[in-house]
């Protein structure tokens, strides 16, 4: 088993595709092809499963890729330090939608203080956030528990041998564009909001009410948009008077003052917190972050 072998199956894990993957690493498909088949028979598992309609990760195929992005990631950083004698400060995080959390990473991005450096901020899927810190991808991970995600929540953090550290809880809200025909009121039930598109961010392959990264995921809405994307769902709530149930912890230095969080009348409380792999160690860029996701504690007190 060879690293060239391992960033081949990355590659093709990431693109998809056996000839598109041959496209971007310069090589022909066959010989991409028998590399993979060579590394399957050494290893004694298929990685992928090919069809005339391209290519399956299988399940022990995307655990191996797991194990791989951990050892090429580990070498990489051995020979940017040791070999290419680079010290560049690297630090990434997974997050789901949050405002707040994109916030942090700018005023960490400032307070870091060091002129060279790579950083990498994630807005993804739920089950995303949690297999990006898995895969070393990630340091941290940002997402929230409530009463009815953590059991099934809990249970995929622990198989991925990660941990869950609450920072704050806050309650419900319901997020929605300032010109609103509800905008100015104090509190919002659902029943008013049920003539209103819902707003849910696309959880792909992996959706599940327990991964839904928005509050009330079981209730049964008249009118739901998905979408993959922050920006997009904002302008579908100023085109379409459409909303979202968030935390209520929004930075109008990253999204202006067009949009609002009103507190929802049938409130749930939502655990704000962070995933990182059981055991590591923070690293200082980490601690920064961590640092200025705990000061929205004070916000919501």
């Amino acid at each position: 088993m060879t690293l060239q072998q391992l960033k081949y199956a990355m590659t093709i894990a990431d693109c998809g595709s056996m000839n598109e993957a041959a496209k971007q690493l310069f090589i022909s498909q066959p010989s991409l092809s028998e590399t993979i088949k060579e590394l399957e028979q050494e290893i004694g598992l298929q990685i992928f499963l090919r069809s005339n309609r391209g290519i399956i990760m299988t399940p022990e195929g995307e655990e191996f890729l797991g194990y791989a992005r951990q050892v090429t990631e580990q070498f990489g950083l051995l020979q940017s330090r040791y070999i290419e004698k680079k010290t560049k400060e690297k630090f990434s995080v997974s997050m789901q939608h949050y405002t707040f959390a994109v916030k942090a990473f700018v005023e960490t991005v400032k307070k870091a203080g060091i002129d060279s450096y790579e950083f990498a901020a994630n807005e993804t899927t739920t089950y995303d956030v949690m297999e990006s810190v898995r895969n070393f991808k990630s340091e941290i991970g940002v997402l929230y528990l409530n009463d009815f995600n953590e059991k099934v929540m809990m249970k995929i953090i622990h198989e991925k041998g990660l941990e869950f550290i609450e920072l704050f809880a806050c309650d419900t809200y319901v997020y929605l564009w300032s010109g609103h025909p509800l905008a100015k009121s104090k509190v919002i039930s659902m029943e008013e909001l049920d003539e209103y598109p819902c707003l849910s961010f696309d959880q792909g392959k992996n959706h599940s009410l327990y991964l839904a990264e928005e509050m009330k995921s079981t209730y049964e809405y008249k009118r739901l948009i998905k979408a993959s994307d922050r920006a997009t769902l904002l302008n579908f709530m100023k085109g379409l008077n459409a909303y979202t149930l968030c935390s209520g912890i929004i930075c109008e230095e990253l999204n202006g003052s067009e949009y609002i969080a009103v507190p929802l009348a049938e409130t749930e409380k939502m655990r704000i917190g962070y995933v990182k792999r059981k055991g590591a160690n923070i690293s200082h860029i980490g601690e920064l972050y961590i640092e200025e996701l705990e000061k929205y504690k004070e916000k919501i007190m």
